[in-house]
């Protein structure tokens, strides 16, 4: 009788690996994709899917990921669900990785793409008891690795670099400037009036010339902004005030982003010069970089918000939105001018999750309307930003 030869998945799965934090727990597990040692700010996501959304997420730069649902990998991976060019992660930590994915639009499973990308996974983690010890201590440095003694990947914990005055913003952003176009299937919008899988409708014309800083920016939100109807060009995040100007553009959208918000002066300053001049819109790091910018400060939460169900409400209205989140860092409502109004807060804690300045126009949200993953709940901020360019002509 023949045997089959390992795949590649079941042997990375039979390597040991531990997972050290810089307080010295240590969790034992086993590796899948890369081997080695990786280091960076562990913190834990609470969505149900969306793994290659959060993996490709350049949010997520310098973070190792701990994902609170139990199985992961089991639909695959694509590359139409993919939220920039590669994946952003550190390290990923799980309870159990799915050996054999099924859908019929996965093209890779999920070990296969971190041995193609050199990240490295551990599983057979209790994610549960992980994130209760983060909830207690805090966000903390942690090393993943498959070569290291516990008392070398202790170490080697305290000794990586803090999230707290990081820059990796300038690791993410693009390089040269383009004109959003993205593939034509994700150009479409799916038809909700036939039952037909294939029938897409037309995106509605670019009606509006958007510049967008790239701090970190993920497609799904260049994706929302053409379906607003936005002609996006998207520049790296030093472009000057004046290179801005000189596109004559219709908005300005400040993006997503890795890091600490206080650690980005060089923007800050760019930034400040743009408010009154033309319309802006941030979102996540977008939001805190205006907060700066308005004369505020940030502050680092002790676990973060990371998942697709956090109630924001509209204070305007009373609205609750169910969000996506994705970030360390919040404002500090009081050290905010008067001219700023906070319009939303996070029903679990109070923190900001958006304002607008009742001097020009200019407002942000702290929460992900995009979402990918996460509910759709708070995408009209798109068409709001259209009422704020066509109020402000």
């Amino acid at each position: 009788m023949r045997v089959a030869a390992a795949s590649p998945l079941i042997r990375a799965a039979l390597t040991n690996a531990i997972l050290a934090l810089e307080d010295g727990r240590i969790f034992r597990g086993r590796a899948f994709g890369h081997t080695g040692t990786t280091s960076g700010e562990i913190c834990f996501n609470t969505s149900m899917t969306g793994y290659q959304e959060i993996i490709t997420d350049p949010s997520y730069r310098g973070q190792i990921v701990t994902m609170t649902y139990p199985l992961q990998g089991n639909y695959g991976v694509n590359p139409e669900d993919a939220e920039s060019a590669s994946p952003h992660v550190r390290g990923f930590v799980i309870g159990e990785l799915c050996e054999i994915p099924s859908n019929w639009r996965s093209q890779q499973s999920l070990n296969d793409y971190f041995v193609e990308h050199q990240i490295i996974g551990i599983e057979d983690i209790d994610t549960r008891a992980l994130t209760k010890h983060l909830r207690s201590q805090g966000a903390m440095r942690a090393v993943i690795s498959t070569e290291l003694s516990e008392e070398e990947a202790i170490q080697a914990a305290k000794d990586s670099a803090p999230m707290a005055g990081s820059d990796f913003v300038k690791e993410v952003s693009t390089e040269k400037d383009y004109l959003w176009e993205g593939e034509s299937r994700l150009w479409t919008i799916p038809s909700v009036t036939t039952k037909q899988e294939t029938n897409y409708i037309d995106l509605p014309p670019a009606k509006y010339r958007l510049v967008a800083l790239d701090f970190g920016i993920k497609y799904n939100i260049l994706r929302s902004l053409r379906q607003a109807g936005f002609e996006v060009e998207v520049v790296n995040c030093r472009t000057t005030t004046a290179d801005i100007l000189a596109k004559k553009p219709d908005g300005v959208f400040l993006s997503n982003g890795p890091g600490d918000p206080a650690a980005l002066g060089y923007i800050h300053e760019e930034v400040k010069q743009l408010i009154g001049k033309v319309p802006l819109f941030g979102i996540c790091l977008g939001h805190q970089i205006l907060t700066h910018c308005f004369g505020g400060t940030t502050y680092k939460l002790k676990f973060g918000h990371r998942g697709g169900n956090h109630p924001v409400k509209d204070l305007r209205s009373g609205k609750v939105d169910i969000t996506a989140q994705n970030h360390g860092f919040a404002t500090d409502d009081k050290s905010l001018p008067d001219y700023v109004e906070i319009t939303h807060v996070n029903l679990n804690d109070q923190t900001v999750e958006g304002m607008r300045s009742t001097k020009d126009p200019v407002f942000s949200v702290q929460h992900h309307p995009e979402a990918a993953p996460g509910p759709n709940d708070a995408k009209n901020f798109f068409g709001e930003f259209i009422e704020m360019i066509e109020a402000s002509r």
